[in-house]
């Protein structure tokens, strides 16, 4: 069986995700389930997989790393009992600094054998011009090649205890994250930073009440409006939901280094395999 799973809040890892796993189930001819653990509800559960699973595990990358609100459920709640998993990190064009080596470290603990693992560009979700239009046409020719050349990998081991190591860039173990600068090159702090919402063109519809992977947007009973009042993780799931645009976030050092990276990292970037 083929397993897609990823966390997804803007959508582009479950898009990536999904389609390596799509290739992978046509060259292999075997069916494909999917698994979005965005959601705080589908977090509640433990994910047990077999060893005759095929796992593609996505995940964004925020900071460099895998993100820490949702690293807890990937450690306790994955259970891999010897399944093959393929981690893949999707990020927005700057770079995905120490994510794929943390993915792939958390997996093998996890009790997964590790064939191989990607790492993917898609447009960044804090501005909707680095990278424009990713993963394009050439980002999914280069997608089906790896997925064949697993496939390949996968029907030529003889057990998958003689699965070599994989060598992955980043510090390993990891050890920090990424700093966030603004555009003076200084660093952007906007941990606390919570989108802002305009109610004069907030339609109520509670969308962005639903998307929150945090679950800290409710709506307001006595003005049916929208509240943010939990932790935020700035994956952009409500501002990008929004049919009207209501929903922003405008704190100063949040537009700071979105400008800083809109100045530096449009240069396109290729996505990496490992096998």
């Amino acid at each position: 069986m083929i397993q897609s799973v990823y966390f997804s809040p803007a959508g582009t890892t479950k898009l990536i995700t999904n389609h390596i796993a799509d290739c992978l189930s046509d060259i292999l001819n075997l069916p494909k389930e999917e698994y979005d653990f965005t959601l705080p509800e589908a977090r509640k559960q433990t994910l047990s997989f077999s060893e005759n699973d095929l796992i593609i595990f996505g995940m964004p990358v925020y900071a460099g790393r895998i993100p820490n609100k949702i690293l807890p459920f990937i450690q306790s709640q994955i259970k891999g009992n010897g399944c093959i998993a393929i981690p893949v990190v999707v990020y927005g064009n700057r770079n995905y600094d120490d994510a794929l080596v943390e993915l792939h470290n958390e997996l093998k603990a996890n009790g997964c054998y590790i064939p191989g693992a990607a790492a993917i560009v898609s447009r960044h979700c804090f501005s909707d011009k680095i990278g424009a239009g990713r993963p394009d046409e050439r980002d999914y020719t280069q997608i089906k090649k790896f997925a064949e050349k697993i496939a390949k990998k996968i029907s030529q081991i003889s057990s998958k205890e003689a699965l070599p190591a994989l060598s992955i860039p980043g510090t390993n173990p990891p050890e920090k994250y990424y700093t966030p600068k603004g555009s003076d090159g200084k660093p952007a702090v906007f941990l606390k930073a919570v989108p802002e919402i305009d109610e004069e063109k907030c339609v109520k519809c509670g969308i962005c009440s639903k998307v929150c992977p945090m679950g800290s947007i409710h709506m307001d009973s006595t003005k049916e409006l929208p509240v943010i009042a939990g932790i935020c993780i700035k994956c952009q799931a409500c501002i990008l939901s929004c049919s009207t645009q209501a929903i922003k976030l405008t704190y100063p050092a949040f537009l700071s280094h979105k400008q800083m990276l809109e100045e530096n990292f449009m240069e396109r970037k290729e996505p990496e395999f490992f096998f």
